[in-house]
């Protein structure tokens, strides 16, 4: 379905291609994620979960050293650098595997791209950090712009939309331009609607069946369905128990033009990943 975007070159030599759909491996390092905070908030636990995703079928880690689950509060740069920078250090120097650094910081994000990280994640589209934007000119590093209508703290305080579909668009079309006008590459940015920030369960579901009005920008998208709130209010599953839930969100947002879906649980979703991949874009070898 689409265009296939064009691949991702990454700091240091090499390129991430989308050849087939990409499995971006969760990995918190935190005391208060909402589904696995405080499981791999030491180095040695972290850095073995991350050699477990990848060994699973990670393409990507997405390490953060910041909750930002609804209500959470904002973490210092310096704490998130404490948190993540050893873990992403051993990390590239253990694994093939490309590292994404998932924070709002340009002062993390630099840190972290020093240490061996490849890809920037951030969930405001680079409006929390005035420097963000900037850094990623000066790096030419690959950059995830995802949505979201507020700060963690604030965001699910009453969401609102005219059209959730076309306002995500339209935010992230003027995100992409920005960036370009700064001197960013436009090839290496990627788009995340940001299912869950600053949503309700209809913004959501309404995101995700107008997945084919995002990837038509031509970017390579990302999901993020994993375990959220929204899975829960469906299904009355608890976080612990929405795999199932998950890999129906997962399956529907490939088939519907994910280039990238950002999970949990990568060995459970597997077979999943690998049939929506076959149906939305035939046998890959």
């Amino acid at each position: 379905m689409g265009v296939t975007p064009a691949p991702l070159a990454l700091p240091r030599g090499g390129q991430l291609s989308f050849s087939r759909v990409r499995v971006m491996g969760v990995l918190n390092v935190t005391p208060d994620s909402f589904s696995d905070g405080g499981r791999f908030f030491d180095v040695d636990s972290a850095v073995a979960r991350g050699h477990a995703l990848v060994a699973a079928g990670a393409d990507i880690l997405d390490i953060g050293g910041e909750s930002t689950r609804p209500g959470s509060a904002p973490v210092p740069a310096e704490e998130q650098i404490r948190r993540t920078v050893p873990v992403i250090a051993r990390l590239a120097a253990e694994t093939a595997a490309p590292i994404s650094i998932d924070t709002t910081s340009a002062v993390v994000a630099r840190a972290a791209l020093a240490a061996g990280a490849h890809i920037v994640n951030d969930i405001s589209a680079f409006r929390f950090d005035e420097a963000m934007i900037p850094l990623l000119a000066e790096t030419g590093a690959p950059s995830i712009a995802m949505h979201t209508l507020a700060a963690p703290s604030v965001m699910q305080d009453d969401p609102r939309y005219g059209d959730v579909v076309a306002d995500v668009v339209a935010h992230l079309r003027e995100r992409v331009a920005r960036c370009v006008a700064a001197g960013v590459a436009r090839s290496q940015i990627v788009l995340d609607p940001g299912i869950g920030f600053g949503k309700t369960v209809a913004h959501n579901l309404a995101l995700l069946a107008g997945l084919p009005e995002l990837a038509a920008l031509g970017h390579a998208v990302l999901v993020g369905t994993s375990r959220k709130s929204f899975l829960g209010q469906l299904t009355g599953r608890p976080v612990d128990a929405r795999e199932m839930a998950t890999a129906g969100s997962v399956a529907a947002s490939i088939v519907l033009g994910a280039h990238i879906v950002r999970v949990h649980d990568v060995d459970g979703l597997r077979d999943a990943i690998i049939v929506a991949d076959a149906i939305a874009h035939g046998e890959r070898t």
